[in-house]
């Protein structure tokens, strides 16, 4: 099983990679800049060689990239929708550059037209970001959300139209989160629920199309709508939950990405050997093995 976290940029982009090595990750995501901006610094040249040599040599894959919060490809309003549309063709822009497995953006918000129309209208945007680019390997992901508000892509299906809409065009996957399944209604905090979930799944979008899991535990109640990530086994769905999650024979294959709080030092690491251990890694090899809560964050 592929475990790994969300991790920082800060000081330099390539020390995302240096991070998720220390704690023992197999993977991981990131920002490519600010997330909650519209203006991006993009990374030079020499930053992209340095975190492609980083992730090389560390045999970190896949490489996750999550675009911008405030983008909304689906927005009936045509000044945040093309502002939308620049922004994610410069995430498409650095993904590429940094040589990146995939890159997750959130549906969007229908607020001002119909579900069926804001699908569209992300299809549409979609479409024209990447209008033009060399994707060199880079797969777009769509991510369900836990339906609060006006959001698209609470269900499975919508998810699916999403892809289908685009994928004639363009390389495209889902990344499902846990939390916000939950959240959304799809019980699989118990087995019954857990069976019926990756049947839905399966039959909405085909795993084949799931390329990441956002393995998240929730703060909030079953079908709240509201997105609160919690950490591994303290939340909602709880450890029993994931425990049936991280060993499911259909789903343990997908590599499973971490977006928990930072509550204090060492709490990635924690959560990292919590999904380990519940999927009854016992033995965690020389390249594995990660530096204690303390010194992973000296840094």
């Amino acid at each position: 099983m592929k475990v790994g976290v969300h991790t920082s940029i800060a000081g330099a982009i390539e020390n995302a990679a240096h991070h998720a090595k220390k704690i023992g990750c197999d993977t991981f995501q990131m920002f490519s800049a600010n997330p909650r901006g519209w203006r991006a610094i993009d990374p030079t040249p020499e930053d992209c060689e340095r975190f492609r040599a980083a992730r090389r040599k560390y045999d970190l894959s896949p490489v996750v990239i999550h675009d911008n919060y405030l983008i909304n490809l689906a927005s009936a309003d045509t000044f945040i929708r093309e502002r939308s549309i620049a922004a994610f063709r410069r995430e498409l822009k650095r993904a590429v550059a940094l040589g990146a497995d995939y890159l997750v953006t959130h549906p969007g918000s229908a607020k001002g037209a119909s579900p069926a129309q804001a699908i569209g209208t992300c299809v549409k945007s979609l479409c024209q970001a990447a209008s033009g680019l060399k994707l060199d390997g880079l797969t777009i992901l769509i991510e369900n959300t836990a339906g609060q508000g006006s959001a698209i892509g609470r269900t499975f299906e919508e998810v699916a139209e999403i892809i289908a809409g685009a994928e004639k065009d363009l390389p495209m996957g889902a990344c499902i989160d846990t939390a916000h399944s939950f959240e959304a209604g799809y019980a699989l905090h118990t087995a019954a629920g857990l069976r019926d979930t990756v049947k839905q799944l399966d039959a909405a979008i085909g795993l084949k199309k799931v390329r990441v899991v956002h393995a998240n535990d929730s703060k909030t109640a079953f079908g709240s709508h509201a997105d609160r990530h919690e950490h591994i086994g303290k939340g909602q769905i709880g450890v029993e939950g994931f425990r049936r999650i991280v060993r499911h024979p259909k789903l343990r294959s997908i590599p499973f990405i971490c977006e928990t709080p930072i509550d204090r030092p060492g709490d990635d690491i924690r959560n990292v050997r919590m999904m380990r251990k519940l999927a009854g890694e016992t033995a965690i090899s020389a390249r594995r093995s990660a530096v204690s809560p303390r010194r992973a964050t000296a840094n």
